[in-house]
């Protein structure tokens, strides 16, 4: 049974339609539901991200827009810094076409954005002043707020990329193009050398910037991300081990269960087993 935030605990006023609630650090927070939208925007550090029982690896620059049937919980954070901006899209009074500037929330929609660096800081100064305009109630106050995050919806449309769809990044700096390289690299080694090279760019000063700005290294990082894709698969699809393994980047299957093991404290086979309806493990221990 998840948790529900209801409107009255983040929304001092019940005419206030935008409310930003920052997390610095954020620490894990169980499975909740709450009765408004959300955009969640990471800065820095690093943490998993559970929406609607798909984990997601997050560290700086990564956006959720997060409906309000929608099920998340944060785990494993480490430094994890992020802005949530809470909305109540009934109560705006700009007459604007919201389903144009908002991307569409239906399950062909990605899951999880990114933003790239110059997007990034043009939407912290547009945050910092929303915070700042959304804690007031009068009605020029109120208006603000809501060209504020307009003017945040359209930064974000600009300047974001869907993380699961690397080819539509835009132009962007080196960390958005290593991030976005990642992304398409789960299920075959990655030559961080061959890419710098490819992209005219120093490993040495690109290794630091990405330890930075994620608190873990680029293996570290391609690692957790393999991971995080193990478990959706295990979860979701009734394929044998050895092929998670390979559409994970792991030729050695024993070796992908000494891993998995090793960071959720279950082989991949129990793993699996959590999430099966109770007829099918009672099948599986009369079959045993």
């Amino acid at each position: 049974m998840s948790l529900i935030l209801t409107r009255e605990d983040y929304f001092p006023a019940t005419n206030l339609p935008i409310a930003v609630a920052e997390r610095m650090p954020q620490p894990s927070f169980p499975p909740h539901r709450h009765e408004f939208s959300e955009i969640v925007i990471v800065w820095r550090g690093n943490g998993l991200h559970v929406l609607n029982d798909r984990p997601w690896l997050i560290t700086c620059g990564d956006v959720f827009y997060i409906r309000d049937n929608d099920c998340h919980s944060y785990d494993s954070v480490n430094d994890l810094a992020l802005d949530n901006i809470l909305y109540c899209r009934d109560r705006f009074r700009l007459s604007l076409d919201w389903s144009q500037l908002l991307p569409p929330q239906d399950d062909d929609a990605p899951g999880c954005w990114r933003l790239t660096t110059r997007g990034m800081a043009l939407a912290r100064g547009v945050i910092s002043q929303l915070e700042r305009e959304s804690r007031k109630s009068d009605s020029l106050s109120i208006q603000l707020s809501e060209a504020l995050f307009l003017q945040l919806a359209l930064i974000l449309r600009r300047h974001g990329y869907a993380a699961d769809r690397p080819w539509a990044l835009p132009e962007g700096e080196q960390l958005d193009l290593l991030m976005s390289a990642l992304q398409g690299a789960l299920h075959r080694p990655f030559d961080l050398a061959h890419f710098c090279q490819q992209n005219q760019l120093n490993e040495r000063a690109l290794k630091q910037l990405f330890r930075q700005q994620t608190g873990m290294t680029v293996g570290h990082y391609l690692r957790q991300l393999q991971l995080c894709q193990a478990k959706y698969l295990l979860r979701t699809q009734d394929c044998l081990i050895s092929e998670v393994a390979a559409r994970c980047g792991f030729d050695d299957s024993n070796y992908f269960s000494v891993v998995f093991t090793r960071d959720t404290g279950l082989t991949p086979s129990a793993w699996r087993q959590r999430f099966l309806p109770q007829h099918a493990l009672l099948s599986d221990k009369i079959k045993a």
